[in-house]
């Protein structure tokens, strides 16, 4: 066998890890077509070793490979002619190593711009381009938007990221910390430190309570659900439904104050360490969550309803921004993106933990999109809010049950793990390699938007400019995850 199988949150010897020739490996992922979840390397001396997992949803399995590029290869034929999925993972390798995928049609930097970016060009007298960004006029973080228009439609759009490529994936080889990894992204700060804390967890044999992970599973799905709301108020105001944005703004109000009465912060900032939550949620916290979350969910319920039976919303909605289900398939889309070409990945059924287990995951219509993605999000706030109330439920049983447990400092030596979390747009992908010493040699993230930027370039095309902000929104995708 020339794969590792792994699973969720498993530490495994890195020495299991099969090392394969670069046309070896590629053929090999060729002819099992499985989703990409990551696809890095490490530079070992004068050699890079490349990694790659791949991941059977439908078996709840991750595959782990590698190979290894001596000093005199600088190249390898790409993947990206076979497997599209691909094209963002190898685009980066090569941005980081200088080991270029041969014949991959959109060889291109992902973060760090050091040359002029040569942007694709149409040609034709009705042709202009629209240039936005990377500042914006509202407050929003920067990224280039290139638009190829004749009149007001959209043929191509280019998005050209890296602006604030910070360098956080070298930050914790050296200061990894809870502090560090909620603050990579700061919509995301729930699913982000989870994703840590596990595997620095699985590093360190350490096993925290069932109190510990139903208040860290609660606090992610209050996440999903507070994010899902502002969302739904961000499309009803780039259609001047204003009544909805109003209400859904007031309401995703509710969601995180309440994360502030548990952990002292809307966002959650500080309730996650590693072995265990830094606060309780006791009983008469759980009865109040119960009772703002029943107002949160009829007044979602009855704003979502009243505001998509509107005919002038469904015009804008409807056949807006399509993403089909073979495109998604095919460009490795993730997530919410995913699912809302009917794509049903979600890591916390397919990969699931003992309380995700048994929790009933119907899919819904989707036809990609915005329309879909705005039902989407309505799915996922009344199902994480059932969530909520049976974790809550759960967590009686453990009232008297820690809060923490010891976690010992030294992680184990020559270890990989793969860490897979699903946050409100995606999976949030954390994977880290030790070196002898039991230290980070390697910590690499993957944050949906990673795959699913790409979404929003063909989700535009042969729609009117103006559709472009409504487009953007329905995907909600982050520049700080991809501009790591």
């Amino acid at each position: 066998m020339n794969w590792l199988i792994n699973d969720n949150n498993k530490c495994e010897s890195i020495f299991d890890i099969p090392v394969l020739s670069i046309n070896d490996l590629r053929q090999e992922i060729i002819q099992m077509k499985k989703r990409v979840v990551g696809f890095f390397g490490k530079q070992e001396n004068d050699n890079v070793h490349l990694f790659v997992v791949l991941a059977d949803d439908s078996e709840g399995k991750l595959y782990v490979s590698s190979a290894i590029f001596p000093p005199e290869i600088k190249e390898y034929e790409s993947l990206t002619q076979e497997l599209p999925s691909f094209h963002m993972f190898e685009r980066e390798f090569y941005e980081e190593f200088n080991i270029k995928p041969l014949n991959h049609p959109w060889l291109k930097s992902v973060r760090n711009h050091k040359n002029k970016y040569e942007f694709f060009e149409m040609k034709g007298d009705e042709i202009h381009q629209v240039a936005v960004g990377p500042i914006h006029a509202g407050v929003i973080e920067p990224g280039h938007f290139r638009f190829m228009c004749c009149g007001e439609k959209i043929y191509e759009l280019e998005i050209q990221l890296g602006w604030q490529s910070k360098g956080v994936e070298q930050l914790f080889l050296t200061s990894h910390s809870n502090r560090l990894a909620e603050s990579v992204c700061g919509d995301s700060v729930v699913a982000y430190n989870i994703a840590y804390s596990n595997l620095v967890e699985s590093l360190s044999g350490c096993e925290i309570t069932n109190k510990a992970q139903l208040i860290r599973l609660i606090a992610l799905e209050m996440e999903r659900c507070a994010i899902h709301i502002g969302d739904l108020g961000a499309i009803a105001g780039d259609i001047a439904y204003l009544m909805g944005a109003s209400i859904f703004g007031a309401t995703r109000t509710l969601v995180i104050n309440t994360m502030l009465e548990i952990s002292g912060s809307r966002f959650a900032r500080g309730l996650i360490e590693t072995g265990g939550v830094n606060y309780d949620i006791d009983l008469a916290l759980s009865d109040k969550i119960v009772s703002v979350l029943d107002k949160v969910s009829n007044d979602v319920e009855r704003t979502v309803k009243t505001m998509l039976k509107s005919p002038t919303v469904a015009s804008r909605l409807e056949k807006t921004g399509i993403v089909s289900k073979e495109t998604a398939i095919e460009m490795g889309f993730t997530g919410m993106t995913a699912r809302a070409s009917g794509v049903n990945l979600d890591t916390r059924f397919d990969y699931p933990d003992k309380w995700y287990k048994d929790i009933e995951n119907r899919s819904t219509k989707a036809d990609g999109d915005v329309y879909s993605r705005t039902r989407l999000r309505y799915k996922e706030i009344k199902q994480s809010i059932y969530i909520i109330k049976k974790f809550l439920k759960e967590l009686e049983k453990y009232s008297t049950e820690p809060l923490r447990v010891h976690c010992p400092n030294k992680m184990k030596p020559d270890s990989f793990v793969v860490s897979m979390t699903e946050g409100w747009r995606g999976e949030v992908v954390h994977i880290a390699i030790t070196d002898t010493n039991g230290k980070f040699s390697r910590y690499k993230i993957k944050d949906a938007s990673f795959n699913n930027w790409y979404a929003l370039a063909l989700a535009v095309r042969n729609n009117g400019i103006s559709d472009f902000p409504l487009c953007n929104k329905s995907f909600n995708l982050s520049y700080c995850g991809n501009d790591l």
